[in-house]
């Protein structure tokens, strides 16, 4: 085994569900790299489909997808393959979904930009060891940023129902969506 290898044991299967599509190329490719025998799917549909049909040691999920919850697809493994190790991925973390992610059988939640290390990492963490923090994490800012873009996208493209949304003046909202993301 190759020093950049984990030890996945006897059964490599990853399922890798979410529907951007460059990133979904990406992380596959690495894992592949790092050992796993990957599938991927881009939907809860297409996720549920594969996880019933060849239930996956390993999973990556994103929870927000465009037809659904990423979740639907943790439930569907977890039906069909107790023992899976499965990590939750998503771009907008909140802890109701974290504490929802875990709650239904995910043995971790990580935010995006989630590298392949990472995702290793909490994928074949033990249950009573607590993972690193990450290595680079977001900034409060961008965190900030991001969630603002998520309601705003949410709200479809709304600046006034945004700002509503969220507490905040219109024109405090404009001048934050007219700037560059924070790093």
């Amino acid at each position: 085994m190759a020093d950049n290898q984990p030890d996945l044991g006897p059964d490599k299967s990853l399922l890798l569900v979410d529907d951007d599509e460059p990133f979904l190329r990406r992380l596959a490719k690495a894992m592949e790299r790092r050992g796993f025998e990957v599938e991927t799917a881009d939907s809860v549909a297409a996720g549920r489909a594969i996880a019933s049909a060849r239930p996956p040691a390993y999973a990556v999920c994103d929870l927000r997808l465009e037809d659904g919850n990423g979740l639907d697809v943790v439930e569907t493994i977890r039906e069909k393959r107790p023992d899976a190790r499965i990590v939750v991925l998503t771009g907008y973390g909140a802890i109701a979904t974290a504490v929802a992610a875990v709650k239904i059988g995910a043995a971790d939640y990580l935010s995006k930009p989630a590298d392949a290390s990472d995702i290793i990492k909490a994928l074949l963490a033990s249950d009573d060891e607590l993972p690193d923090p990450p290595e680079n994490p977001m900034s409060a800012d961008r965190v900030r940023w991001e969630h603002i873009q998520r309601v705003y996208e949410l709200c479809d493209r709304n600046v006034s129902e945004t700002a509503r949304r969220l507490n905040m003046h219109r024109r405090t909202l404009q001048r934050i969506l007219a700037k560059r993301s924070p790093r």
